[in-house]
């Protein structure tokens, strides 16, 4: 038996091709570095009316709740132990920031240590 997916309109957004790509680069490294090997790193794009939802969620570390309101803070690194051993400026997630709300979106983090993380973006569509 054969299912047919109903085709669906492109999801539009106005972005540099660029930024789309650093912002995505980053949240998907940082999915990557932070989960065991035998995890799973998921990316969504879903259409929210007005907006479209990009989504990076893991079941990696996660993040302390301590640390939440502080990780899109220029320089900021949750576990700077591990942060300087892999390389990390604390610069990814501020930048991530700064180019979504340029592109008149905004991100949401949710996470719980232990379990995982999830980023939210969301970026006004082309009317």
């Amino acid at each position: 038996m054969k299912f047919l997916k109903k085709k669906q309109p492109p999801l539009e957004i106005t972005a540099e091709r660029d930024r789309i790509q650093q912002i995505l680069v980053n949240l998907l490294s940082n999915a990557i570095q932070y989960t065991q090997t035998e995890g799973k790193v998921r990316l969504s794009l879903d259409d929210a009316g007005d907006y479209v939802v990009i989504k990076v969620m893991d079941n990696g570390i996660g993040i302390p709740e301590k640390d939440l309101d502080r990780i899109f803070e220029r320089f900021y690194r949750v576990d700077k132990a591990r942060s300087r051993h892999s390389g990390g400026t604390g610069l990814g997630l501020s930048i991530v920031k700064h180019l979504v709300e340029s592109m008149d979106g905004e991100i949401l983090v949710v996470s719980k240590e232990n379990e995982g993380t999830t980023f939210e973006i969301k970026l006004p569509k082309i009317k």
